[in-house]
């Protein structure tokens, strides 16, 4: 079966709310316009419960099916990024210094798609609940829904979720059982030195230079303190000191990010790299504070509810354009705390050549919209047959 027919008719209003929601991005749970435009549209679909202020800006619309049955979750984030963008669309961003360079957009577009395909049709039993999701780039909306009980209130038995994927042929799935995207963490290091004349080293205490022996000093943990099989990042993204070529400065900062999948393996790095800043701080004569904050989870698909959403992308987009085991990703994603809660599946959708997630010259592919709204769609239908 390809794209839902029906649906297909769908793709010209498509565009058009993708577009328009990519001209006024918003950040984090400050999805206000962005959430008033989808409520909107609900109300248009005829949905039969509309849930709003939920993580302060997010939305659970619940359209009842034929008959009795459980509840089916199907997630799309709506938030942007604070990149400028640089793409020049016609429908680029009028909110200066925001941008959805992510394809959130196209996520919450795909989702409005089935809404309206399963308000029309109801050709399932039991009910959807369509969660709407701000704060997915920082903040994690999803645990903050999760936590203020949208799976207990709405009954939520299985959730599923998408997202485009740059690079990887237009309208193709990409799924794996088990883990599929790395737990985040962030580090923070503040050091404090004694400041000085850049001629005269020998009455200061560099933090330049315990900067330098600490980023090197942790890349040991993945090359030295974990089996080399397991996977594991991290990575010194940012190191801020100094003024001036003739001064030492008093402090120093670094920054970074650690990926891990295995809880173990994430114990392990908290309390090497403590020991390690500690050590480096006293090698160099200076104080040294790491402040290290856990992020989302680990993304872990539920093996079979995996192995259901595979069988409907087949469904939807053929045979040869599926891959159910595409192994592990280290990038994040704040779905986790959804998947923690109720078992369900996350796939990614190609959307063919473009630039990638992140760049400030990224658009969302319309022509995968139609695609992505028959995927949840068929999920429903699928999953609640009428007969």
């Amino acid at each position: 079966m390809p794209v839902v027919n029906r649906i297909a008719d769908y793709a010209a209003d498509m565009a058009t709310w993708r577009q328009h929601l990519h001209t006024i991005p918003e950040l984090e749970f400050e999805c206000y316009e962005t959430a008033a435009f989808v409520t909107e549209r609900l109300r248009e679909f005829g949905v039969d419960e509309l849930h709003e202020g939920i993580a302060k800006t997010g939305i659970v619309a619940i359209i009842n099916g034929q008959g009795e049955g459980p509840t089916i979750g199907l997630r799309a984030d709506m938030d942007a990024l604070p990149i400028p963008e640089e793409s020049g669309l016609d429908y680029a961003s009028t909110n200066p210094g925001k941008m959805h360079a992510c394809g959130h957009d196209g996520h919450t577009t795909m989702l409005l798609g089935a809404a309206r395909y399963l308000a029309e049709t109801r050709n399932f039993k039991g009910r959807v609940a369509l969660i709407f999701q701000p704060a997915e780039e920082e903040g994690g909306g999803a645990g903050v829904m999760v936590d203020e009980g949208i799976m207990d209130k709405f009954d939520i038995s299985e959730v599923y979720a998408l997202h485009n994927d740059p690079g990887n042929p237009e309208g193709a799935f990409y799924t794996t059982p088990g883990p599929i995207m790395a737990a985040v963490d962030t580090f923070h290091i503040h050091i404090q030195g004694v400041g000085g004349h850049g001629a005269m080293p020998h009455q200061t205490r560099d933090p330049v230079m315990a900067a330098c022996g600490i980023a090197q000093a942790i890349q040991t943990i993945v090359s030295r303190n974990h089996y080399a099989v397991e996977d594991l990042v991290v990575s010194v993204t940012q190191i801020h000191t100094g003024t001036v070529n003739n001064v030492i400065p008093d402090t120093a900062y670094l920054n970074g990010t650690v990926r891990t999948f295995d809880p173990a393996v994430q114990k392990m790095v908290m309390e090497r790299m403590e020991q390690i800043v500690k050590g480096q701080a006293a090698s160099y004569g200076v104080e040294a504070e790491l402040d290290y904050e856990v992020g989302y989870p680990a993304t872990i698909n539920d093996t079979d509810k995996c192995a259901f959403a595979a069988e409907v992308a087949r469904e939807v987009s053929g045979d040869n354009r599926v891959v159910d085991s595409m192994g592990r990703d280290m990038g994040a994603e704040d779905f986790s705390y959804m998947l923690q809660a109720r078992p369900g599946a996350y796939l990614f959708l190609g959307q063919g050549d473009g630039a990638g997630l992140h760049h400030p010259k990224y658009n969302f592919n319309d022509e995968i919209a139609p695609v992505g709204a028959s995927f949840f769609a068929r999920i429903v239908e699928k999953a609640l047959p009428l007969s």
